[in-house]
């Protein structure tokens, strides 16, 4: 499978001309040829966990798409990443977002897992502290999504109902919270600022994000803290397991343990498929499962590592720990 995805990469989504990966391809040809910065994070992050597994391609794949990132998308002015281009390169307007700095991040953290190399350890700092320490500390613990080109917060951008929703999402909050303290941890826990907004982000986002009446995580929030979308994805509860699951490592706080215990139990009785296995992507008000936005169940990603991360350290990546035999 790992062969299978490093050469499909190179073969269908790399661009041999321009360089960059395509976002969406087919078996023949690009679908979608913009250059993401969302994408690319993937791309660093299969590249980080090829090598953590000792994968022959994975050295060249992390080369290429590091010096994709720092001649495109790296804006080291405010420390993040530049959103999208053409498949040549021109920019696609000054749109800036959160969802594609917090999964570069992600693939940031991994990458030095894999490397060593301290540089992404700093770049993924960065990021953190401009999207979390700056503006979330500021938005009291709500991550905004959207900004202008400076980086200020755009409050009235309305873009995809499903991947560029208006207001906050609850989801990325709980998300980041988890991503923080794995920062903080791979850091030496030399930036304390990561843990306390760790904490605060998970425990703001239970407070205002979970459906008390009938549990689970509302997908959209205004900036009232009131439901915009109160559908009920299964992303997002799946982020909310794995911090509650790192965070009640690292922190005495029993509030981590009863979260943790609450998610898994809406989990286990409303999204996880007892018939096919699985979990619903979506259930509507009433908890039912729907097919609104997705069709079947397209996503391992977080359901899968909703059942790992309780299972390895919080001090790295799922990676690191299955590679590590900490199973």
């Amino acid at each position: 499978m790992i062969d299978h995805g490093m050469a499909f990469l190179h073969s269908h989504h790399h661009d041999a001309a321009h360089g960059g990966w395509f976002w969406a391809v087919n078996d023949s040809a690009p679908v979608d040829p913009t250059k993401q910065a969302y994408g690319h994070a993937f791309v660093l992050l299969a590249g980080a966990s090829a090598k953590v597994v000792g994968h022959p391609d994975a050295d060249r794949l992390i080369g290429t798409v590091t010096e994709v990132l720092h001649r495109r998308f790296w804006d080291d002015a405010n420390g993040a990443m530049t959103e999208e281009y053409s498949a040549d390169w021109q920019p696609l307007g000054d749109y800036r977002g959160q969802n594609s700095n917090m999964h570069m991040t992600e693939a940031l953290m991994a990458a030095f897992e894999a490397t060593g190399d301290r540089s992404y350890l700093t770049m993924a700092e960065r990021i953190a502290q401009l999207i979390i320490n700056c503006n979330a500390r500021a938005e009291g613990w709500r991550v905004a999504e959207h900004f202008h080109a400076d980086w200020s917060v755009d409050r009235a951008y309305q873009g995809d109902p499903m991947f560029r929703p208006a207001g906050t999402t609850p989801g990325h909050a709980l998300e980041w919270s988890r991503l923080l303290n794995q920062l903080w941890e791979l850091g030496g826990r030399s930036h304390d600022w990561m843990i306390e907004a760790a904490r605060a982000l998970f425990l703001h986002t239970c407070e205002i994000g979970w459906d008390r009446a009938r549990g689970g995580f509302y997908y959209t929030l205004d900036w009232a803290d009131q439901p915009t979308r109160s559908d009920r994805y299964w992303w997002p509860c799946a982020e909310g397991i794995a911090a509650a699951a790192v965070l009640r490592q690292t922190g005495g706080d029993p509030r981590f343990e009863v979260w943790y215990r609450r998610i898994w139990d809406f989990a286990a009785t409303h999204l996880i498929d007892p018939d096919h296995g699985g979990w619903f992507p979506e259930l509507d008000d009433d908890l039912r499962p729907v097919s609104r936005v997705f069709t079947g169940k397209p996503d391992l990603y977080h359901a899968v590592q909703a059942c790992l991360i309780p299972l390895v350290p919080a001090s790295g990546s799922v990676t690191r720990g299955l590679a590590g035999g900490l199973l």
